[in-house]
């Protein structure tokens, strides 16, 4: 799996990546276990005393957790499991002033440390640290909560590039709206829906409004450590960013700026708003694409949010498509474009490096 650094040369992952169950079943814990996933809107606990009970990254992960905001309002993510037992502590999201498993009666508080069990006076070395709920790492940014299992990059670093470039933008009026948001079933391994999106080399072909919409001869990518960017100009007439002087875009008429966060998150800025795409997968070959919008307050859509669901359609077809190909035995591996698939190939190197630890 390793993909040579220089581009020109590189090959990229090989079909076998896609192919088989056992480097899928590696991926979980080498990719996603120790990646950040958004996980839900900070809504979810937005008072004190709020608990969310969820599952990370269901039918890959399948680890029960739960969301807590404390009395005090600091956020926490928690083991949601219970330490005497094993069985699930908190079942359906609600408002709580501790957290009490209903199968023998434990109590822990909403920061998981152990408050109370009955019937355990005898018991000897009781409680420990490990009586208490375990705390995993977890984030809150553009009021969305974002968990990592056992981060193998620091949450911060990896979205500086974003936070940098966008920061002038009203991300605090950023609200969450039903229109727009979607899920999608896509028929193939959840790497390929990635590999489409990192390159806007397909766009002359497969997307013909869009690329009617963006000024293509001027579409830009850029590569951070965990994060990369495609920028696209308007065309002619198309709306686009108001950009203030000072800004390292200003006097550009950007249609849109793409950021992909790795390994599985995609973030379009709009002048409307923002389009969040979460890339879940589900099987080898079958993946859950998550579509949700949040439009900045006072800000109204634009036809650009009318060709989001057309554009996915071409996406999956084109996807679906190179999941049949690459079944091939007469296909093993490809090369990059160097001008067009710089994306491609950093999501490439980055899975190498992940896979080979």
């Amino acid at each position: 799996m390793h993909i040579e650094e220089n581009i020109h040369r590189a090959h990229t992952l090989p079909a076998s990546f896609y192919r088989k169950k056992s480097t899928f079943e590696e991926a979980k814990e080498k990719i996603f276990a120790a990646s950040w996933l958004y996980v839900a809107d900070a809504e979810v606990v937005k008072s004190p005393g709020s608990v969310y009970p969820f599952t990370l990254l269901e039918g890959v992960l399948d680890e029960p957790l739960i969301l807590t905001r404390d009395l005090e309002g600091n956020l926490h993510c928690l083991s949601n499991v219970c330490t005497h037992r094993g069985k699930i502590v908190v079942e359906e999201p609600g408002n709580k002033r501790m957290l009490s498993c209903s199968y023998h009666g434990r109590c822990f508080r909403l920061d998981g440390s152990f408050k109370s069990m009955p019937e355990f006076t005898e018991t000897e070395n009781f409680p420990t640290e490990a009586d208490n709920l375990t705390q995993l790492p977890v984030r809150e940014w553009l009021g969305m909560i974002f968990v990592s299992i056992s981060p193998a990059f620091d949450f911060e670093t990896a979205t500086q590039p974003i936070r940098e470039r966008i920061h002038f933008l009203p991300l605090d009026t950023l609200e969450f709206h039903e229109e727009g948001t979607k899920d999608y079933i896509v028929k193939a391994h959840w790497a390929l829906y990635c590999d489409n999106y990192l390159e806007g080399f397909h766009i002359p072909f497969v997307h013909p409004a869009l690329n009617q919409a963006l000024d293509f001869q001027q579409y830009d990518y850029e590569l951070f450590p965990y994060c990369n960017l495609q920028t696209g100009i308007a065309g002619e007439g198309e709306p686009h960013f108001d950009i203030p002087p000072g800004e390292r875009d200003f006097g550009k008429k950007i249609y849109a700026w793409y950021f992909w966060l790795f390994p599985n998150l995609m973030l379009n800025f709009y002048p409307w708003g923002l389009s969040l795409n979460v890339v879940e997968p589900l099987s080898h070959h079958l993946t859950r694409v998550r579509f949700r919008t949040y439009r900045f307050k006072n800000v109204p859509f634009n036809r650009t949010v009318n060709t989001l669901e057309k554009t996915e359609m071409e996406d999956e077809a084109v996807v679906e498509s190179v999941q049949k190909g690459i079944q091939s035995r007469f296909y093993t591996q490809g090369r990059f474009s160097p001008s067009m698939e710089k994306g491609v190939h950093h999501f490439h190197r980055l899975v190498g490096e992940f896979l080979k630890k």
